[in-house]
């Protein structure tokens, strides 16, 4: 039963995490939160880990307990079920302060996707849904890096971990009912992955819509200029947008090829800001590309031309999407969201992969999957009371 007032052990020596470490060699089950903040640096701050096991509840101060590798130990323990809600970014920002790899995970918020619940859900609703019990979150925002904390930041802080044991038991039971613990556990796995850590410095350009429309020079310039933001940024541990405010990228790679003295007089880009870059600017502009240039361009997808009919194919695909999704009580954006289709007929692996086998592949069905997987090649017929898809000459149903 959640209560407002329960009982915590604050951590704050390296002494009191060693204790913690001792006091639970036992456990078989770790509930754990993180509070953090990421405003205005490139890599986000750790403020406060809260963790619940059958031994207590614990808040872990990481400002003052700065080897946090007995909790990463745990975290990596294979014989420990870790569950946490929207746990990516907890398991993200360990990975990059720890390198931790998490092992044996439950995630309460896809969980609830497999159990009937739009996904993704806010932890809140999820614990007034399925406990009865409302949360405190008028401490969303407040400033985690300011030490001492109050007790009503520590009790807010608390309660994001309270309501995990609790929520395990029951959406466990559920999806057992009806089939889908194993389907869960599969997309649990995603997050025991290092390639799911593994980070793309060339991201965001690739991702780039202001990319697609671009020449080759001025592509190759926003692949340097957003490299250029994205190192400065980690060095200094600046947010990118401290080192340079992104909504003025489009208007320098857009103006710099019409000379210089045209970007100083662009009425939209601050003058000092322009000078105080503008020599660095000339020189990524100018500086011709390298092979490994060339191959990172390569990687763009293929410019896509608006075709209505294609756009009816994908429409109809993603309601037999969530018609699966519907007749079996799993939320559409986890099993495979209205952009996905266009990803897999881009070519993603990783998209292409779990259609291929696994779940996805058991709740869509063969038939399904093949007229996603073959979009290029599906036909559609359709009579006054019926859509057929076909893929070539072989009908699949409709």
């Amino acid at each position: 039963m959640l209560t407002k007032n329960t009982n915590f052990t604050l951590l704050e020596t390296q002494s009191d995490l060693d204790l913690f470490y001792r006091q639970n060699q036992d456990i078989k089950w770790l509930c754990f939160d993180t509070e953090f903040v990421g405003e205005k640096r490139y890599v986000t701050s750790l403020c406060l880990l809260q963790v619940a096991t059958v031994h207590g509840n614990y808040l872990i101060d990481p400002f003052v307990v700065k080897d946090l590798s007995p909790f990463a130990e745990f975290v990596e323990n294979e014989q420990i079920v870790k569950i946490t809600h929207a746990g990516e970014n907890d398991y993200r920002l360990l990975n990059t302060q720890l390198g931790t790899i998490p092992k044996n995970t439950f995630d309460t918020q896809i969980a609830a996707g497999f159990a009937g619940y739009r996904y993704p859900l806010a932890f809140r609703k999820l614990v007034e849904a399925e406990l009865r019990f409302n949360l405190d979150k008028s401490y969303a925002v407040t400033d985690w890096e300011a030490r001492p904390f109050t007790p009503k930041q520590l009790n807010y802080a608390l309660e994001d971990v309270l309501p995990l044991h609790d929520l395990w038991g029951i959406l466990t039971e559920k999806l057992e009912r009806h089939g889908r613990l194993n389907w869960a556990t599969e997309e649990f796995r995603r997050l025991e992955s290092p390639d799911y850590y593994a980070k793309d410095p060339h991201h965001e350009a690739l991702n780039s819509e202001l990319m697609k429309s671009l020449n080759f020079r001025e592509q190759i310039f926003l692949l340097r200029l957003l490299d250029w933001r994205r190192r400065t940024a980690e060095e200094k541990n600046y947010s990118k947008e401290m080192v340079f405010p992104g909504k003025l990228i489009g208007q320098i790679v857009r103006g710099l090829g019409s000379g210089r003295e045209a970007l100083l007089r662009n009425r939209r880009l601050p003058e000092k800001l322009v000078r105080q870059h503008l020599e660095l600017f000339e020189r990524l502009y100018k500086t011709p590309a390298t092979d490994e240039e060339r191959a990172i361009l390569q990687q763009l997808p293929a410019e896509e031309t608006e075709d209505p009919y294609d756009e009816m194919l994908q429409e109809t695909l993603y309601l037999l999407v969530k018609y699966k999704c519907l007749e079996n009580g799993v939320s559409p954006t986890l099993a495979l969201p209205r952009t996905a289709i266009k990803k897999v007929r881009n070519g993603d692996a990783g998209l292409v992969k779990s259609l291929e086998s696994g779940w996805r592949k058991a709740l869509f069905g063969e038939q399904l999957v093949e007229r996603i997987l073959n979009f290029d090649k599906l036909e559609m017929q359709v009579s006054e009371t019926r859509i057929e898809l076909r893929v070539e000459d072989r009908g699949i149903g409709g």
